[in-house]
C-alpha cells in the first residue's frame, strides 16, 4: 500500500512533473537500465515495486468489491433491527415470560411443517423467542425456518427463513461479500482477493518505510503521516501510502480470517487444524444408561394440553433451569435431541468479548449434565480461528468492531482509488509521449538479486502458492503472459535491427 521515491504507490514513475524520465535509486526504481554493479541487495526494490505494481493493477478491483460489500455487511445488526423489528422485538414487554413449551406449542400450531431441532430463549426483555424447525426443503439449501413468538403472550410474530441464525438480509448480504450469489466459481473472486491482499500490504509497507527511512532522515512523523507541502502526484501517492499504512493492521488480520474459509487456502487450513488436532472437543451428547424415565416432578413434555413438538421428557425449562445451575449463563441454545437416545444440547452463543461458549449435554430424563466442553478446553488455533472470524464479521466487540470495519473498508477503497489516480497522474502528456497512465516498471528485476536471496525466495514462493492456491497460480499465469510479452517485443524489436 505505498510506493517509493521513484514509483507510485502502484509502482509507476511518480516524480513531481510527469514527463520526468524515471531514474533509480536504492529505494525502488522504474528504470529500464540494469544496475551496473549486476545483483545487489538494492535488488529487491524494484523487484517490490513492480510486483506492488502489478498485484494492484489487476487485483484491486476484486479487493474494491469486496471492500464495498464487507462494508455494507458491517451494518447487518443495525439492518437487520430495521427491517425485521416485527419478527425479533416485543410491541410491549410484560411480566413473567411463558414456559418455553408454551411458546414452542404456539409456534408450531402456526407452522406445522418440518421438526422442532433447537430453541433459543430471548437475550433481551424486549426480544422474542426463536423456534428453530428444520423443513425438507429447505434444508436441502442448509437453511431453516425459524419462528419468532412473543415471550409474554406466546404470540407468533412471524417466520423467516434463516441460515445458521441469519435472518435473510443478513444472508444475502453475506452471500454477496463471499461469491456475488455466483455459488462456488464466486467464492474464488474473494479467495483471490485475499490472497493478494497481504502481497500487497506487506510489500506496500516495505516499499514506503524504506522510501522514508533514506529520504525522510528516519523521522516517525514522516512515516506515519502525508508529506507536508506535497502537491499533484506526490500529495496522490502520499495519501494513498499512509491510508495503506494506516489501516495495514487490520487488512492482514482480515485477509488471514477470510483465507480460514475460502475454497483452497481454507482446505490448506483446514488440513493444517486436522493435523495439528486443533479442533474443539466435541461434546458427547449420548443419553446416560441409567437415565431416569421417572416423569414424576411435573415437567415433562408429554401428556401436555397442546403438543409443543417437543421429545418426551424434562421440558425445556427444566433443562434450562439445570444448565443455569451448571453455570452457563447469559444467552443460550438449546438443541433438540436427535433421537431417544441423545442428550439436549444447551451451549451459550455470546460472542462479545470475552466470550462466553461453553456446552453442556444434558439428559432428557435426569437433568443430569452427561457432558461439558468450556472454552478453556478449547486449543489455542481453535480459539484465534473462532475468534478471529467473529472479528471479521463484526461481532466479537460489538458496536466498536462494526465501526474498525467500516474505516478499514473505506480506507481500503479510498487506498484503491487513489493508487488509480496516480496511475494515471504519471501518464506521459507530451505530444510525442502521450498516453492514458504511466509506465509500468521496468522487466527483468529478478535478475538484479544476488544469488542466495535468490535461492531462498524461489523455494519460499513454491510453498507460499502451495499454501495459498490461488495466489499461486494467479502468479504463474501472469509470469507465463509476462514472459510471452517480453518474448514478442524483443522479436519485434530484433526484426527491424536486421533489417537496417
Amino acid at each position: 500500500m505505498s510506493t517509493t521515491s521513484d514509483a507510485s504507490p502502484n509502482g509507476a514513475p511518480a516524480a513531481d512533473s510527469p514527463d520526468e524520465k524515471p531514474t533509480s535509486d536504492r529505494s525502488g526504481t522504474t528504470s529500464s537500465a540494469a544496475p551496473a554493479n549486476g545483483r545487489t541487495r538494492s535488488g529487491w526494490w524494484p523487484l517490490l515495486t513492480r510486483l506492488h505494481f502489478y498485484a494492484g493493477i489487476l487485483v484491486a478491483p476484486f479487493l474494491l468489491v469486496a471492500a464495498l460489500t464487507g462494508l455494507a455487511y458491517t451494518a447487518v445488526p443495525q439492518l437487520d433491527q430495521l427491517v425485521y423489528s416485527q419478527e425479533l422485538r416485543v410491541e410491549e414487554v410484560g411480566g413473567t415470560p411463558k414456559p418455553l413449551t408454551e411458546q414452542t406449542a404456539s409456534a408450531r400450531e402456526a407452522h406445522p411443517e418440518g421438526s422442532i431441532v433447537s430453541v433459543i430463549p430471548p437475550e433481551a426483555a424486549d426480544h422474542t423467542t426463536k423456534i428453530v424447525l428444520s423443513v425438507p426443503e429447505l434444508a436441502e439449501q442448509d437453511k431453516q425456518r425459524t419462528v419468532y413468538v412473543d415471550p409474554y403472550t406466546a404470540e407468533v410474530r412471524g417466520a423467516l427463513t434463516t441460515w445458521s441464525g441469519s435472518t435473510p438480509l443478513a444472508t444475502w448480504l453475506d452471500d454477496l461479500h463471499r461469491n456475488l450469489h455466483l455459488g462456488e466459481t464466486g467464492r474464488l473472486y474473494s479467495e483471490l482477493a485475499a490472497s493478494w491482499l497481504w502481497v500487497l500490504v506487506l510489500g506496500g509497507l516495505l516499499l514506503w518505510f524504506g522510501r522514508r527511512r533514506t529520504y525522510a532522515g528516519g523521522a516517525k512523523r514522516d512515516m506515519l503521516l502525508p508529506e507536508r507541502g506535497a502537491r499533484g502526484v506526490r500529495r496522490s501517492r502520499s495519501l494513498h501510502a499512509i491510508t495503506g499504512v494506516w489501516i495495514s493492521a487490520g487488512l492482514l488480520v482480515l485477509s488471514a480470517t477470510g483465507l480460514t474459509w475460502s475454497a483452497y487456502a481454507g482446505e490448506r487450513f483446514t488440513e493444517l487444524r486436522t493435523s495439528l488436532s486443533a479442533y474443539a472437543p466435541e461434546l458427547d451428547t449420548t443419553a446416560s444408561a441409567e437415565g431416569s424415565s421417572d416423569r414424576s416432578d411435573g415437567h415433562e413434555t408429554g401428556g401436555n394440553a397442546v403438543d409443543s413438538g417437543l421429545p418426551q421428557g424434562l421440558s425445556p425449562d427444566r433443562i434450562l433451569e439445570k444448565a443455569r445451575a451448571a453455570g452457563l449463563d447469559g444467552p443460550v441454545e438449546l438443541s433438540v435431541p436427535a433421537d431417544e437416545e441423545s442428550t439436549w444440547t444447551v451451549a451459550q452463543t455470546d460472542g462479545l468479548w470475552p466470550v462466553r461458549m461453553d456446552k453442556a449435554a444434558v439428559d432428557p430424563h435426569s437433568g443430569e449434565i452427561t457432558s461439558r466442553v468450556d472454552w478453556a478446553d478449547h486449543p489455542v488455533l481453535a480459539k484465534l480461528s473462532s475468534l478471529g472470524v467473529r472479528a471479521h464479521m463484526g461481532t466479537l466487540f460489538g458496536l466498536a468492531n462494526q465501526i474498525v470495519l467500516a474505516v478499514i473498508a473505506l480506507g481500503l477503497s479510498v487506498g484503491i482509488v487513489l493508487g488509480y489516480r496516480v496511475w494515471w497522474q504519471r501518464r506521459p502528456t507530451r505530444a510525442d509521449r502521450r498516453a492514458l497512465v504511466g509506465r509500468a516498471p521496468a522487466r527483468g528485476t529478478w535478475r538484479h538479486l544476488p544469488w542466495p536471496a535468490l535461492a531462498v525466495t524461489v523455494p519460499l514462493v513454491v510453498a507460499v502458492g502451495w499454501a495459498f492456491p490461488l495466489l499461486g497460480w494467479s502468479l504463474l499465469a501472469f509470469l507465463v503472459l509476462d514472459g510471452v510479452l517480453a518474448l514478442v517485443r524483443r522479436r519485434r524489436t530484433a526484426g527491424p535491427a536486421a533489417n537496417a
